[in-house]
């Protein structure tokens, strides 16, 4: 980037196509990042393991109102996306312990800047929800 877009969001700074391609914007990264942290339980099951490791039934415990079924599903797309390690220990029987990979880390600061974000914008956004507008248009 040169140093007179040094201010410009780099989300701005790219340049787009008009109209933007569906299938353009179905391949692009951001939209695939985005729609993995964007799902329930990601973003919680990555802050506990950005904590400490977990064993499985452990986090099940710590997510209430997650399902064996989802917490396994989260946990294996987050593995699969290289942002968890799942460890199997060879003991009787066996034990396994989820952690974040060094990329999984990575994404900590990100996440936090945007609940930082949402936290303190909180008030901000409830009270816009909560405005009357004139209806909609369609």
């Amino acid at each position: 980037m040169s140093d007179t877009h040094t201010q410009v969001p780099s989300v701005l700074a790219a340049e787009l196509p008009s109209p933007v391609p569906a299938q353009e914007y179905e391949d692009c990264p951001v939209t695939d990042v985005l729609r993995r942290v964007g799902d329930k339980w990601t973003v919680l099951v990555i802050v506990l393991l950005g904590r400490r490791p977990h064993r499985f039934n452990e986090l099940h415990r710590a997510v209430e109102g997650i399902s064996q079924r989802m917490l396994t599903r989260t946990l294996r797309a987050l593995e699969d996306d290289g942002l968890v390690r799942r460890e199997v220990f060879p003991t009787l029987p066996p034990s396994v312990e989820y952690s974040l990979t060094g990329l999984g880390v990575s994404l900590l600061a990100p996440l936090s800047a945007l609940a930082d974000w949402a936290v303190s914008h909180q008030a901000e956004i409830a009270a816009a929800r909560k405005a009357e507008r004139p209806p909609r248009v369609t």
